[in-house]
Order: C-alpha cells, then sequence, then structure tokens
C-alpha cells in the first residue's frame, strides 16, 4: 500500500498524542502513588464532627451553615485515623462566594471546646483574601500571607508564658521573617477558580510547611520556634462563623512517611 506525505503527517500526529497521553497518565499515577483515601465518599466513618454542620451528599463531604444555624465560633469535623507528622495531603474543594473553611492538621483538641481545633491551616475563603496562606488557629495567627516565604523565629518560652497579644498585630504573628515573594498576588489569586472546584496539596516535612492550590505554592513556613510549633497532629476541616455558607470537599488523601 502506497501512503501519501498527508497520510503519513497524520499517522505521526496520532502517535505524538498517543505517547504524550500515555506519559502524562503515568506521571498522574507516580505523582498518587502512596497516597490512601481517608473519605469514602458515602459516610461519614472515620470522621467525627457536628452532624448539624456536616453531611455527605453527592460523594462530597459537606459543610453547610444556614440562617437558622449560625455558628457562634468556628466547627470542625477531625479525621479520626491519627495523627500524622510528616505527610502529602491532596484534596479538591468548592467554596460559596461568601464562604469561609480552611484545613487543619497537626492540630490538637482544644479541651472543652467540642470539635475545636488548635493547630496550623491552610485557608480557604470564597473571596480569596486569604486562600492558601498558613493560619495557625487558636495560636499564633497568621504566619503566612499567600505569596509569602517566612522563617518563624524562636521564642524562649512556650505561649502558655506570654499574653498571645505581645507577638501578633492585626492578627499576624509578628516573629515571622519574610524571606521571599512567591509571585504577583493578582496573579496567584487567578490561578484559582472561584464557586468551583480547586485543589489543594499540603506538604508537612518536619517543621517545613507548603500549601499549593490548583498547583501552585501559595505559602511556604519553615518553623523554627521549637517551644510552640507542632509535628505531628489531627487533621479536620471547618465551617466558620459569619454569614450562611457551603463548603464542599471530596477525593482527600494522604501519604505518609
Amino acid at each position: 500500500m502506497i501512503i501519501d506525505g498527508r497520510t503519513k503527517s497524520i499517522v505521526v500526529v496520532l502517535f505524538c498524542c498517543i505517547f504524550l497521553s500515555c506519559s502524562n497518565l503515568k506521571k498522574e499515577q507516580d505523582n498518587e502513588k502512596g497516597f490512601v483515601q481517608i473519605f469514602d465518599g458515602k459516610s461519614l466513618d472515620g470522621w467525627e464532627g457536628d452532624p448539624v454542620y456536616w453531611s455527605v451528599e453527592n460523594g462530597n463531604l459537606i459543610g453547610k451553615v444556614t440562617p437558622e444555624t449560625i455558628l457562634k465560633r468556628n466547627s470542625f469535623i477531625i479525621w479520626q485515623g491519627g495523627q500524622p507528622g510528616n505527610f502529602e495531603l491532596k484534596l479538591d474543594y468548592r467554596v460559596s462566594k461568601d464562604g469561609n473553611s480552611g484545613i487543619n492538621y497537626r492540630s490538637g483538641i482544644i479541651e472543652g471546646v467540642p470539635f475545636a481545633l488548635r493547630g496550623y491551616q491552610c485557608d480557604i475563603d470564597g473571596a480569596n483574601k486569604y486562600t492558601g496562606q498558613n493560619y495557625e488557629e487558636q495560636m499564633r495567627r497568621t504566619l503566612a500571607y499567600h505569596g509569602q516565604k517566612v522563617l518563624l523565629e524562636t521564642l524562649p518560652d512556650s505561649l502558655d508564658k506570654y499574653p498571645i497579644s505581645e507577638f501578633t498585630a492585626k492578627n499576624a504573628w509578628t516573629k515571622a521573617i519574610v524571606l521571599d515573594t512567591l509571585g504577583d498576588i493578582n496573579e496567584l489569586n487567578r490561578n484559582i477558580k472561584s464557586e468551583d472546584w480547586n485543589s489543594v496539596h499540603i506538604i508537612a516535612n518536619n517543621n517545613r510547611l507548603q500549601h499549593f492550590i490548583n498547583g501552585i505554592l501559595m505559602s511556604d513556613v519553615t518553623d523554627n520556634d521549637v517551644k510552640n510549633r507542632r509535628l505531628k497532629g489531627l487533621i479536620g476541616v471547618q465551617v466558620h462563623v459569619g454569614p450562611p455558607m457551603k463548603i464542599e470537599y471530596r477525593n482527600i488523601r494522604i501519604k505518609q512517611w
């Protein structure tokens, strides 16, 4: 059979497309190697939270605040599978325009307060003012705004020896040194889809904490504060005080080492 030049070109293009597709599939499989799903998409098994606010719909973990259930304090649903130290956590989220949420990790229970956590948080909000920043819930407050690479200085003692106000200003930790910027804020925010699905990738490796949104590094913290940092703890996701809101999570998976 005689194959003309046009047919040869079509064959070459098809071959290249198949090769690239297989390469991308292998890369995606390699990126997911070692990850374990921690939310089954069917029930709240393995999670503990207030059923007034948390449910499962269409395979998604739903946090919902209505006009009848306005919060007086933040409320978490907490994974019961352990207290990871070094890990990568991946998930997808979709938040309403007025929503405010976050993914806590290396966190501790607040005694006497149901479904409350204290610890590092990858912040999420519908207006994308804070999405991707590192906010330490009920502790040192904002550690790194999105777009910042930060070093946290060591305090001579633990925070229970000081009033928190001594080291915070405008809800941010004053012992944080900004080492670098990670890009233009407007450009970083354009990477985030409003009221649509976005991906989160958290890497907690020893004292370095990195938050990625849709594959883009949004904050990078090195925590040298040995008296106040946490190297392991609970994972949970949040509904926040404020107006009625909805947050959805899916495909929650973790890799530990």
